[in-house]
């Protein structure tokens, strides 16, 4: 049998009154009187209140995930130093998106061939921050209120952004679109007012937006209203309706199709760094920062390889480095299996590298990795998307 809640309460109310003597209002009442009064009274309250919880917990099946997301956030806002500050229901959801600037492992130095762009970087983004004394009496000496990194794939935008988080020392929020659409679309609110809302709150900020053409892209008459409404939002926002002039609350996105990005987006992002294809200086650069601490043979030309990676991204410079590491583990692979057959067969071996060690990476582990780099994009380049989708699934 289902019982209202509401009836249940009326009941227990009703029965505690019940028991209250009739003359209870004509004479003094008893200490036994009062104290058994006092008791029914806490422990009908008790009853209540976890009934009332239970109620509310079994209507809403994200209660247990709202109070996972609160302690998270309650733990990460105390890693970063932010105490004293009053946060709603729904800026604790966005402060889940808080990164401590200690759990990042990236700083300038795993940074090769940009360091121009760093140099700027730390001249017109994270001087402001770390240095707001000296910038107190200007209007003009702020921070730029949005930095756009654009560029091909795979040629460390994500990585600056990590490493402005680490040596900026603000307060970083990492804003994914997917969350932000999610948010505004299934619980009939806007996240934008939350997310700008909680970086005032622990300003200095810095909002990061990965993929931001995916999120903020050009405005059409096709767009949805909501979505449409959720733009105009967000620049209205970020323009200054919770933001001042004085705020210390910073937009940065990452796009490799700028040409996407809504122009009203762009013209709030006046600070633009171009992280293009790294050149031969460059590359060569990445590919020593890259092999650093591995074992390798003094006969390793990094300037050859550097060469021959015309129109590489750093990123394919990374996998061609590993496949070349793998040819070693091969080799070895292949001395040991041959050291079991000729066991097998009583044959005399030769003496073999020890199990503990594995040969250099040698110049030529270099070339047999670019080989199959340069077979990798071909095949890429090539291929048929009409054909790929014709491809069997078993």
């Amino acid at each position: 049998m289902c019982v209202d809640y509401r009836d249940a309460v009326k009941w227990g109310w009703t029965k505690m009154l019940s028991d209250i003597p009739r003359d209870a209002l004509l004479r003094p009442l008893t200490r036994n009187e009062v104290v058994g009064m006092l008791v029914r009274l806490t422990i009908f309250g008790a009853a209540t209140y976890y009934s009332i919880k239970w109620v509310v917990e079994a209507f809403d099946p994200t209660q247990k995930q709202k109070n996972q997301a609160k302690k998270r956030a309650e733990q990460l806002m105390k890693q970063i130093g932010v105490e004293g500050v009053s946060l709603t229901e729904y800026e604790m959801n966005i402060a889940t998106l808080l990164v401590d600037p200690r759990s990042i492992k990236v700083t300038w130095r795993d940074v090769a061939g940009l360091d121009e762009i760093i140099s700027e970087l730390q001249d017109t983004v994270i001087l402001p921050f770390q240095k707001r004394h000296l910038f107190c009496g200007s209007k003009l000496l702020q921070p730029p209120k949005g930095v756009l990194l654009y560029g091909p794939p795979g040629c460390g935008k994500t990585l600056i952004a990590k490493a402005t988080a680490k040596a900026s020392g603000c307060r970083f929020i990492n804003l994914q679109a997917s969350i932000g659409v999610s948010e505004f679309f299934e619980r009939n609110y806007s996240p934008n007012q939350r997310v700008f809302s909680l970086a005032v709150k622990i300003q200095p900020c810095i909002i990061f937006i990965d993929e931001i053409d995916s999120f903020l892209r050009n405005r059409s008459s096709m767009d949805h209203e909501a979505t449409a409404m959720m733009k105009a939002q967000f620049m209205s926002l970020w323009d200054g309706l919770d933001t001042n002039a004085s705020s210390q609350v910073m937009v940065m996105g990452a796009t490799n199709r700028p040409q996407d990005v809504d122009a009203a987006i762009l013209r709030r992002m006046p600070t633009t760094f171009h992280v293009g294809l790294p050149n031969a200086a460059q590359r060569e650069e990445i590919l020593r920062l890259i092999l650093s601490g591995e074992n390798l043979s003094n006969a390793i030309n990094l300037k050859e390889i550097a060469d021959q990676t015309e129109g590489y991204s750093g990123s394919d410079l990374k996998e061609l480095c590993r496949d070349a590491a793998m040819y070693r583990v091969r080799d070895y692979v292949r001395k040991q299996q041959m050291k079991q057959i000729a066991q097998q067969f009583q044959l005399d071996e030769e003496e073999h590298v020890d199990s503990t060690q594995l040969r250099p990476v040698t110049q030529l582990d270099l070339l047999f990795g670019l080989d199959k780099m340069r077979e990798s994009k071909q095949a890429t380049a090539t291929a048929d998307p009409a054909n790929l989708r014709e491809v069997p699934l078993d």
